[in-house]
């Protein structure tokens, strides 16, 4: 998913990537149409990227949302759900927000949104103005943009939990000018994760990962990664990914060669039957941490201080129990969907209330 604190330090040494991506011709924006609404992420200078994991497609799209600033910027927004309903002609309960995008630049909240399902599907991205809490469909009419198709993306079939070719891409990241897209390849090892250059010239197949499950007590490599950050250890950038019934694994980006097989540091068992949401790293008193909302194990704040030193998980974790790198568990951070970074020291999450109703608020960091 994102990592607003990483990319700010990162988005000087990639502002020669981005003026050679404003050279780059324009693609005809009717070419632009979205089967499916998956992750959004941003980069720098107000590049949007947006995923269409039906269409095994990546768009890059230069925004021109460049201006403000996120100081004094508080997100508090009732009944989002509700309202982009209204807004699209919808029922409320027919509503999707799939991803959430906080524009490192203005605090401007981005939308990835589905309405309906099968056929009478339509995904849409939408804007949300921090000052008036107004909300607009982004329009791709007028806007430059770039994309590029996973080669070898999960087949479209159904499955007891759905179309996998929906978890083709589970999340995204722009780190250090290259997008890193984790998912579900065709291959056997089926858990992919994607290095792929930025401007776009081609994509690639990716590297297959490997990790070791506490909780299921073997290796596997079949389980998509859930969510992602980037994390700094020792001059060295890694991913910091959670997964299904929830090991946290440790991935060096330079491992990430196309056609490799990777194999992953599990550094943290923190309990099965649940499923990671979304994750920010970030750093507050000298300390990086990490804050991961959850379907059952509520909003969790993992210290990151061991996460290069941690002894290796290899062996099972039964009972539901947890291990590796310490964490607890923020009690006051209830019902969180998604959440992404709002400058340094805040976050803005979606809450969904016991009745249903979802609403987007601004947290301090713990």
């Amino acid at each position: 998913m994102k990592n607003s604190q990483f990319r700010f330090l990162l988005y000087t040494a990639v502002a020669i990537a981005i003026g050679l991506a404003a050279n780059l011709p324009a693609v005809d924006a009717d070419e632009m149409k979205l089967t499916s609404a998956g992750p959004i992420a941003f980069g720098p200078e107000g590049l949007l990227l947006v995923s269409d994991p039906m269409d095994a497609t990546i768009y890059a799209v230069e925004t021109g949302d460049t201006q403000g600033s996120t100081e004094g910027v508080k997100i508090d927004f009732k009944d989002v759900r509700a309202k982009v309903a209204s807004m699209i002609g919808a029922k409320s309960e027919d509503v999707r927000i799939n991803d959430l995008a906080i524009n490192p630049i203005n605090g401007r909240p981005y939308l990835s949104v589905t309405r309906g399902s099968g056929e009478k599907e339509i995904s849409v991205i939408l804007t949300i103005d921090p000052k008036t809490n107004s909300i607009a469909e982004f329009d791709f009419a007028d806007k430059k943009f770039t994309k590029t198709k996973l080669p070898n993306a999960a087949e479209s079939k159904q499955g007891r939990r759905g179309n996998q070719r929906m978890q083709a891409i589970t999340d995204m990241a722009f780190v250090d000018g290259q997008i890193y897209v984790a998912g579900l390849s065709n291959e056997e090892f089926a858990s992919n994760l994607r290095a792929i250059s930025y401007p776009f010239s081609e994509s690639n197949t990716g590297a297959s990962i490997e990790i070791y499950h506490g909780a299921h007590g073997k290796f596997e490599t079949r389980s998509p990664i859930r969510t992602f950050a980037a994390l700094t250890i020792d001059d060295e950038v890694n991913l910091l990914a959670a997964y299904t019934c929830t090991p946290l694994v440790r991935i060096p980006v330079g491992q990430l060669k196309p056609e490799s097989k990777v194999k992953g540091t599990t550094i943290a068992e923190l309990g099965n039957r649940n499923n990671p949401l979304d994750m920010v790293v970030y750093n507050k008193d000298g300390t990086d941490y990490a804050l991961m909302a959850n379907s059952a194990r509520g909003v969790m704040k993992i210290d990151l201080t061991n996460a290069g030193g941690q002894t290796p998980i290899t062996t099972r974790v039964g009972g539901g129990g947890v291990a590796g790198v310490p964490y607890e568990t923020i009690k006051e951070l209830t019902g969180v969907m998604q959440l992404d970074g709002l400058g340094k020291t805040h976050a803005v999450v979606l809450v969904r209330d016991e009745d249903g109703s979802e609403h987007l608020k601004t947290i301090e960091l713990p």
